[in-house]
């Protein structure tokens, strides 16, 4: 169990805290809903921590199964929709990794991505389509 706070600072922006480590995060609105987007929205931190969830499971199982995965980054774009209500339509991600991983280990990660905790716990109407690419 992990504990976060929030505190509402105005002006549509809140400032979360992660309570074991002390970081914090602030976010804003984004400007096509009333904000200023001068930090990350709430629902831009959904597909931030997408990716990053994706990303640090490829890396536990890599690690594990000693694979360099030096130089791995990924991309998320985030996509609303507002019909039948405003939400995150979809999170489409592009998941570099190093042309080094063996071919035959490709599979296993590529199914690893999509077995990252953040991506079983949204909901199945956000569409979550990854591309990997091998460079």
């Amino acid at each position: 169990m992990v504990k976060m706070t929030a505190t509402y600072s105005g002006q549509l922006h809140c400032e979360l805290t992660h309570e074991p480590s002390q970081s914090k995060i602030e976010t804003d609105a984004p400007k096509d809903n009333m904000g200023k987007g001068e930090n990350f929205s709430p629902t831009d931190l959904v597909g931030g921590a997408l990716l990053s969830c994706v990303l640090t499971t490829i890396a536990i199982v890599a690690n594990r199964d000693k694979i360099s995965i030096e130089g791995m980054r990924g991309e998320v774009t985030k996509e609303m929709v507002t019909q039948p209500t405003r939400r995150i339509g979809s999170l489409p991600l592009s998941i570099y990794l190093p042309a080094s991983i063996p071919t035959e280990y490709r599979s296993k990660i590529e199914h690893v991505a999509h077995s990252c905790p953040v991506h079983k716990s949204l909901h199945p109407d956000v569409q979550m389509p990854m591309t990997f690419f091998y460079t």
